[in-house]
C-alpha cells in the first residue's frame, strides 16, 4: 500500500494501559536544537557506580548469542547464532526475525481475538469487522460462488472487440484495483505538494519484477517455465479447454514479456526526477493515442480527472503499441487473466491453492498460511483503521508514545550536533538540512482522525466484498485528485509491525504494531531500547537525507537545495556505499545490488550512528551504568542492534529479495552499519585490521 517513492523500513512496549483512540497521535513541535557542541556521542563520565544484572533483564536474549563468534568478526553472528541455530523458520514463511516476525505472530493472534469477538457484536463497526471476517472463513459458501463474484468484469472483457471497448474494460478492472497493464492512484504533485494528483505507473505483470521475464540466467529461465505452466493451470480453473489453455498461456506471457521490455528497472526506479512527468490528460493523449483515454477514465468513475502524473513515458509508448497490434481475443485472455490472477486467493479453494503454487517457487514456503491468517490479512487490507480501532485500545498504551516521542527529539538534536560536524558541508546547505529537519512531523501510533468505510459487507459473499472494498478504496483515492493534501492521511495500517519515512510529506510514521518488544519495552534499559526503536526512528529520520530524499525539501517539493559543490561531495560519499555494500553476498555468487539498496544503506549508517549519540545523550546524567553479565551499555546497545535483525530466510526468498529488495540482507545491514562505527570497534576491543574494523569505511551523515 506503500506509495512508489515511499523509503519503507523492513524493520520492525508492551502497552500498560490502552490509549483512547480520540487522542491525536502527531506530537508537538520539538524545542529548538540546542547550542552546537563538541560530540554527537558524549562520552559516558568514567568511574561511576555500576550495577549488575541479567541479559534479560535490559532487554537481550543470551541465548541468541554465539559466544564462540568473534565480535569483531561477523557480530551478527555473535549477537544472533544461537538464535539462527535453534530456530526454524515456520513452514508457511519464507523468512522469520526476531524482532519483526514475532511481534507480527502475536499482533496477528490480538487481531484474531479481536475479528472473532466482534461476529456477535452489536455495534456496527465491530459488526462490519466481524461479518467481512466470517464470510471469509466460510470456505463452503466462497467454493460455491466460484467464479461468479468476478461475472461483471469477466462480462466487460469479453464484448472486447475494438479500442473502445478494451478501454472500457481496462478502467473497470482499474475501478476495482486489478491492475493490468498499469495502475492509477493518487499521489503528490511534486512540485507542489499541497496539491493532489493522479499518478500512473508501469504493472501488468504476474511476476513480482521485469527482470523475472527478460534475465537469462537458469534460475530465471526456470521461474519462467513454472510460471507458464502456472498461467495454463489457472486458465484451466477458469474454464479454458487444455488446447486453450497452453495457447492462452503462450499469449499471455508474451505480451508480459513485452510490457517488461518497456518498464523501468527497480534502480531507475529509485529517481525521483525520473518518476515525475506531468502530462495531464492533453500530454497522455499525446504519448499513448491509440488508447480512447475519455472512454477509460469514463469506466473508472472519474471521467473529470485531468492532472496526471505518468512515471515511465516509454512503458506508456510500449501500451500505445500493443493497443494498436494485439487481436481483441489476444486482449480477451491477457484481460481475463488478470482478472482472475488478482483475485485468485479470496477464490474457492483450487484457486487459492494455485496462487500458492506459484508463491512457492518465489518464496520457498512449504506450507500455506491458515486459513484465518489469510482471512486477517484481508480483513486488515480491506478495513484496516476500523480493525485498529480495537487493537490500539489493548495494544497502546501512552507510554508507548511518550517513548517514541523521547527517542524522536533525542535522534533529532544529535542530528542537528551532527550537522555541525559534517565538514563536507557548507554553511548554506547546512541550515537548509536544519530547516528541513525542523519542518519533519512525527505520526506515533495511530491517525488523528479514523477512516470510514462505507461499503457494503455481506456475510456470505467474501470474494465480492473484497471487490467491494477495492473500489471503495479507489474511490477514495481518485476523489482526492485535485484538492488539497491531508497530510494527517497513513500509507499502513496502525497494527502494522513496520514504520517509515515520506520525503512528499516530511514526515515519519511509527505504527502502534512496532512499539513492542523486543523493539521498545518499559523493563529494557535505554541502551537496549535504542539500540532497537532508536536505531528505527534514525533510519527513518535518515531517509530524509539519503539519495531520494535528499531531493525533496522541507516542504516536500522535489527541488535542489544544495549547492553544487556540497552535492558532488554527497554523491561521492553515496558512491563509496554503494561499493561497500556491492562487495557483499546475499548468497554464494549472489551479490548485493548496491545501486538499489543505498538509500535503505544510507539510512542504517545515519539511523545507527544518530541512535548510538542519542543514547549517550540521555545516559551522561545517569548516576549510574548498568552492565548486564559484563557488557557494559555500549554493547548492550550495539547487541540491542543485532539481535533485532536476527533472521532466518529460505534460499529461494534470499534470491528474489537480492534482486527486488531495496534493503541489504539483516546480516549486512548489521555488519555493514556497525563496521563504520569508531566507537563499536572502541566498545568490543577490536583491532585495525578484522573484518569489523574495515581499512577503509564509508560516512555519509
Amino acid at each position: 500500500m506503500h506509495r512508489r517513492l515511499l523509503s519503507l523500513a523492513s524493520l520492525l512496549l508492551l502497552a500498560c494501559e490502552p490509549a483512547p483512540p480520540n487522542v491525536a497521535p502527531r506530537t508537538p513541535p520539538a524545542p529548538p536544537p540546542p547550542p552546537p557542541v563538541a560530540s554527537a556521542a558524549p562520552e559516558l563520565p568514567p568511574a561511576k557506580p555500576q550495577k549488575t544484572v541479567k541479559l534479560v533483564e535490559v532487554g537481550l536474549d543470551p541465548e541468541s548469542m554465539d559466544r564462540s563468534a568473534g565480535a569483531c568478526d561477523d557480530f551478527f553472528q555473535f549477537a544472533c547464532g544461537g538464535w539462527i541455530k535453534k530456530t526454524p523458520i515456520p513452514d508457511d514463511k519464507a523468512r522469520w526475525s526476531r524482532g519483526f516476525s514475532e511481534i507480527a505472530q502475536r499482533n496477528e493472534l490480538e487481531l484474531r481475538k479481536i475479528l472473532e469477538e466482534s461476529a456477535s457484536s452489536s455495534d456496527p463497526d465491530r459488526k462490519k469487522l466481524g461479518d467481512f471476517y466470517a464470510a471469509c472463513m466460510d470456505t463452503e459458501a466462497i467454493d460455491k460462488a466460484a467464479l461468479k463474484p468476478l461475472r461483471p468484469l469477466l462480462e466487460q472483457i469479453e464484448k472486447v472487440d475494438n479500442p473502445k471497448r478494451l478501454a472500457k474494460a481496462l478502467g473497470a478492472l482499474h475501478s476495482a484495483r486489478v491492475w493490468a497493464l498499469f495502475d492509477v492512484s493518487d499521489d503528490q504533485d511534486f512540485k507542489d505538494a499541497t496539491q493532489v494528483i493522479a499518478t500512473m505507473d508501469q504493472n501488468g505483470l504476474g511476476l513480482p519484477d521485469r527482470d523475472n521475464y527478460l534475465d537469462e540466467d537458469e534460475k530465471a529461465k526456470g521461474i519462467r517455465q513454472k510460471y507458464l505452466e502456472h498461467v495454463e493451470r489457472m486458465l484451466g480453473l477458469a474454464g479454458f479447454n487444455k488446447k486453450q489453455a497452453k495457447e492462452g498461456a503462450a499469449t499471455i506471457v508474451e505480451i508480459e514479456t513485452t510490457l517488461a521490455r518497456g518498464s523501468k528497472t527497480r534502480v531507475e526506479r529509485r529517481d525521483p526526477k525520473g518518476l515525475y512527468n506531468r502530462v495531464d490528460r492533453e500530454g497522455l493523449a499525446k504519448l499513448a493515442p491509440n488508447m480512447p483515454w475519455d472512454e477509460y477514465f469514463k469506466a473508472l468513475g472519474a471521467p473529470e480527472l485531468k492532472q496526471i502524473n505518468v512515471t515511465a513515458p516509454k512503458f506508456f509508448e510500449a501500451v500505445n503499441e500493443l493497443v494498436k497490434k494485439l487481436k481483441p481475443a489476444q486482449w480477451q485472455l491477457y484481460l481475463r487473466w488478470h482478472a482472475v490472477r488478482s483475485v485468485a486467493p479470496q477464490l474457492g479453494q483450487k484457486f487459492a491453492d494455485e496462487s500458492f503454487a506459484m508463491e512457492q517457487v518465489i518464496t520457498g514456503q512449504t506450507r500455506q498460511r491458515d486459513r484465518w491468517k489469510r482471512c486477517v490479512e484481508a480483513t486488515d487490507s480491506a478495513l484496516g483503521e476500523l480493525l485498529a480501532k480495537p487493537f490500539v485500545e489493548t495494544k497502546f498504551g501512552p507510554e508507548s508514545k511518550k517513548a517514541v516521542e523521547q527517542m524522536v527529539f533525542a535522534i533529532r538534536d544529535a542530528f542537528g550536533k551532527r550537522l555541525d560536524q559534517i565538514d563536507w558541508m557548507d554553511d548554506t546547505t547546512r541550515g537548509r538540512a536544519r530547516s528541513k529537519m525542523q519542518m519533519m512531523e512525527y505520526l506515533i501510533g495511530y491517525p488523528a482522525k479514523w477512516r470510514s468505510y462505507t461499503f457494503a459487507v455481506e456475510p456470505k459473499a467474501h470474494p465480492k466484498n473484497v471487490l467491494e472494498a477495492r473500489a471503495f478504496e479507489q474511490r477514495r483515492r481518485l476523489a482526492k485528485v485535485g484538492k488539497p493534501l491531508d497530510r494527517g492521511e497513513w500509507q499502513m495500517t496502525p497494527p502494522t509491525v513496520n514504520a517509515y519515512y515520506d520525503p512528499l510529506k516530511n514526515h515519519m510514521v511509527f505504527p502502534a504494531g512496532i512499539l513492542q518488544a523486543p523493539f521498545y519495552s518499559p523493563r529494557a534499559s535505554v541502551a537496549v531500547n535504542m539500540g532497537a526503536m532508536g536505531m528505527v526512528v534514525g533510519h527513518e529520520l535518515t531517509h530524509g537525507f539519503d539519495d531520494e530524499g535528499s531531493q525533496f525539501a522541507g516542504n516536500g517539493n522535489l527541488e535542489n537545495w544544495w549547492t553544487p559543490e556540497v552535492r558532488e561531495r554527497f554523491e561521492k560519499k553515496g558512491s563509496c556505499v554503494t561499493d561497500q555494500y556491492s562487495a557483499y553476498e546475499a548468497l554464494p555468487g549472489v551479490k548485493v545490488n548496491g545501486k538499489l539498496t543505498l538509500g535503505e544503506n544510507i539510512a542504517d549508517l545515519g539511523g545507527v550512528k544518530l541512535a548510538f549519540a542519542a543514547y549517550r545523550a540521555l545516559r551522561q546524567d545517569a548516576p549510574e551504568e548498568i552492565v548486564a553479565e559484563g557488557f557494559n551499555e555500549d554493547q548492550q546497545f550495539f547487541l540491542s542492534v543485532g539481535q533485532i535483525w536476527c533472521n532466518k530466510a529460505r534460499e529461494e526468498y534470499a534470491r528474489h529479495a537480492a534482486k527486488v529488495d531495496p534493503h541489504s540482507p539483516p546480516r549486512f545491514r548489521v555488519n555493514g552499519s556497525l563496521s563504520t562505527l569508531p566507537e563499536f570497534a572502541k566498545a568490543f576491543s577490536c583491532e585495525a585490521g578484522k573484518p569489523m574494523v574495515p581499512a577503509n569505511s564509508c560516512e555519509v551523515w
